[in-house]
């Protein structure tokens, strides 16, 4: 809260604030599309193409306002950034965008420049003084004119052929490094357990230690299975990408496999916890044959056969010994 209260109001700035904000937010963006581009360049260079020419253009923008800066209030241009000022639109870090996927870094870059214009029109409209709503109002156009840029840059580096051919392989990098060791991870977890937790459950009839043993096999299965991954593959000739993120995506999947008919256990009434525990290995092996289908081309039927009939020998197998 005290930083909250110690940033400045966008209505109490001075047109020099304004414009040294604008400056410096320009500079940012700058920086931002450039990292984009670095990231980007190995494996959609079209695309990186496009950041390059327009962080190009955020540079000529910047350049334009320093020039009016200096007409106006001199060569010294006071220290003012996005985080000085409440209300201000913020940027995501280029860190937290770069790994969610080629269309959300091209979602992120459209939404950047929306942001801006969107505000300076709406800051425009708020002042009286003739002078601050003109130098808005040409903040806004040249916003706006960012846009119209970027579907030039796009159109020029980016044919139909082109960008169809970055977003396959953008889609096929997520099939490898998230959706394959994902499910990998859910069938493992969702399948191998069944037998320890059903076994205890039917050995012991306590639903607490039918819990513990769920959530230890759950957990030691997800840490076994991430390291696993992780450790199997650099990524680096079979083009699956980054070992972490692969390894993140198995290991969690497959504690949430195991978790999911684990945790009806926490209901102390025995066949109230072990019934709902049916329901939802029903949905697990179920979603498990539409991941299937829906990424990796698998008729749904067949998918679901595999499926539900392993799933249905483990979890015979685990009845059968605890019921021994």
């Amino acid at each position: 809260m005290r930083f909250s209260l110690a940033r400045k109001r966008f209505k109490d700035l001075t047109e020099q604030e304004v414009l040294a904000l604008a400056i410096s937010s320009e500079e940012d963006d700058a920086r931002i599309y450039r990292g984009y581009a670095e990231n980007l360049r190995e494996d959609f260079p079209d695309t990186a193409a496009v950041f390059d020419g327009m962080a190009a253009e955020e540079d000529t923008h910047r350049k334009r306002l320093i020039d009016l800066h200096e007409a106006r209030f001199g060569s010294t241009i006071p220290l003012i950034r996005r985080e000085h000022v409440s209300g201000y639109y913020a940027r995501r870090p280029v860190w937290l965008v770069e790994n969610l996927g080629l269309e959300r870094i091209r979602e992120e870059a459209a939404a950047m420049e929306r942001d801006a214009e969107n505000f300076y029109l709406a800051a425009a409209a708020r002042t009286s003084d003739t002078a601050t709503r003109k130098l808005l109002g040409d903040l806004a156009a040249a916003e706006a004119g960012h846009q119209s840029t970027a579907s030039e840059l796009a159109e020029a580096h980016l044919s139909g052929d082109a960008q169809s051919e970055e977003d396959n392989r953008a889609h096929r990098q997520f099939i490898l490094t998230w959706v394959q060791p994902g499910l990998a991870g859910l069938m493992d977890g969702s399948v191998s357990t069944l037998a320890p937790i059903f076994a205890t459950a039917f050995a012991t009839q306590d639903t607490w230690t039918t819990f513990l043993v769920g959530l230890a096999a759950s957990v030691g299965a997800g840490i076994s299975m991430g390291f696993t991954e992780a450790a199997s593959d650099d990524g680096e000739l079979s083009g699956r990408g980054s070992p972490w993120k692969r390894g993140f995506a198995s290991g969690i999947m497959t504690t949430v496999g195991g978790l999911g008919h684990a945790l009806p256990y926490l209901i102390p009434d025995f066949w109230t916890a072990t019934i709902t525990a049916f329901v939802v290995v029903f949905i697990e092996l179920w979603a498990i044959a539409w991941i299937q289908n829906k990424y990796m081309d698998t008729p749904f039927f067949r998918a679901a056969m595999q499926v539900v009939l392993g799933g249905a020998l483990v979890f015979a197998a685990g009845v059968l010994i605890g019921s021994g």
